[in-house]
C-alpha cells in the first residue's frame, strides 16, 4: 500500500520572498551582463551551500557591496554607491544611462551557526542612477520604511541607483521559485519577522531546556546532534541539527496558523507539553 507523506504546511513563497526583504539582510550588486540562459528556475546552479543561484558570469571583483540597499513593496531595489564609483560612471557612459544588473539579498540565521544562510533572494532588472529630486524623493521613500543615517549622504558624495525588476528568485531549503514582481508585491511579510532575531537569540541563550523539549519532536536519527533554533514563522518552528557528518534542518509544524504572540505562545506550549495549554488557548 502506497503512504502519501505530508509535508508540513510553509508560507508561500512570494510571502517568503517579502519576509526576508522585511529583514534587510546583506546585499551584493552585480554588475556582470546575464548569461543567455539567465536568471530564471532552469537556470540554477548549485553553490557551497547547495543553494541554486542564476548563473552570472560575474568575477569576485564585479560583486558589489552597496552603501546601502532596500528592496521596497513593489520589488524594485534602492541602492547607493558613492558617486565618484566606477559603476556610477559606467551607468552614465551608456546610451541609455541604464544596465541590467541583479542584486542578491542573503537571508541569514539570526543564531551563529556554521552554515549562516538560510536563504538567497535575487532581483533582476534594469539598473539606472537617479539626479536631483527623483533620488531626493526615492532617498525619503527608503527613509519612511526603515529610516537610516547614511540616507543623509545622498547629494554629499552619494548616488541613489534603482533597479526596475523584471523577475525574483528565491532559493531557501523548500527549493527555488521564480516570481513575478506582481506576485511579490502582492504578498506580505511574516507577522513575526521583525521580532524573530530577538526570540531565536533569547531561546537559544536563555531557555536550553525549552529547545531540549522540542528535541523529543525530532526524528530519532537526529536526536544526537546539536539542536539549534533556525527559523520562525506563522507556520511553525524550524530547527537546525548540526551533526557530524552534516547538518539537517527540520520544521515543527503548529496545529493552525498564528499571527499574534497569544497565540505563538500557545503553540509552544503545545510543542513542549505544557499542562496549562487549555488555559492559554482560552485567553488567546
Amino acid at each position: 500500500m502506497n503512504q502519501t507523506v505530508r509535508r508540513p504546511p510553509v508560507p508561500r513563497p512570494a510571502e517568503r520572498a517579502r519576509t526576508i526583504a522585511a529583514r534587510g539582510g546583506r546585499a551584493v550588486l552585480l554588475r556582470s551582463e546575464p548569461s543567455p540562459s539567465s536568471p530564471g528556475a532552469d537556470s540554477l546552479g548549485i553553490d557551497s551551500l547547495g543553494i541554486g543561484s542564476p548563473r552570472w558570469d560575474a568575477a569576485p571583483a564585479d560583486r558589489i557591496e552597496p552603501h546601502l540597499h532596500h528592496l521596497h513593496e513593489d520589488g524594485s531595489v534602492t541602492v547607493l554607491l558613492a558617486q565618484d564609483h566606477p559603476f556610477v560612471a559606467a551607468l552614465a557612459g551608456t546610451p541609455r544611462g541604464q544596465l541590467p544588473a541583479l542584486v542578491e539579498i542573503a537571508d541569514r540565521a539570526p543564531v551563529a551557526l556554521r552554515e549562516p544562510v538560510r536563504a538567497l533572494l535575487w532581483v533582476t532588472g534594469l539598473l539606472v542612477t537617479l539626479d536631483g529630486a527623483a533620488a531626493r524623493e526615492r532617498a525619503l521613500r527608503v527613509a519612511e520604511a526603515r529610516p537610516d543615517s547614511r540616507l543623509l549622504d545622498v547629494g554629499h558624495g552619494m548616488s541613489v541607483l534603482r533597479l526596475t525588476p523584471a523577475s525574483l528568485v528565491l532559493a531557501d531549503s523548500e527549493g527555488t521559485c521564480s516570481l513575478t514582481p506582481a506576485e511579490f508585491a502582492s504578498a506580505a511579510p511574516d507577522p513575526f519577522c521583525e521580532y524573530e532575531d530577538h526570540w531565536l537569540r533569547h531561546l537559544e541563550s536563555a531557555h536550553h531546556d525549552v529547545v531540549g523539549m522540542l528535541t523529543r519532536l525530532l526524528p530519532e536519527t537526529l536526536r544526537g546532534g546539536h539542536v539549534r533554533p533556525l527559523g520562525l514563522d506563522r507556520y511553525g518552528l524550524r530547527l537546525r541539527v548540526e551533526a557530524a557528518g552534516a547538518d539537517h534542518d527540520v520544521r515543527l509544524a503548529f496545529s493552525q496558523p498564528v499571527d499574534t504572540p497569544t497565540q505563538l505562545a500557545s503553540e509552544l506550549r503545545r510543542m513542549v507539553g505544557c499542562p496549562f495549554l487549555a488555559q492559554a488557548r482560552k485567553t488567546g
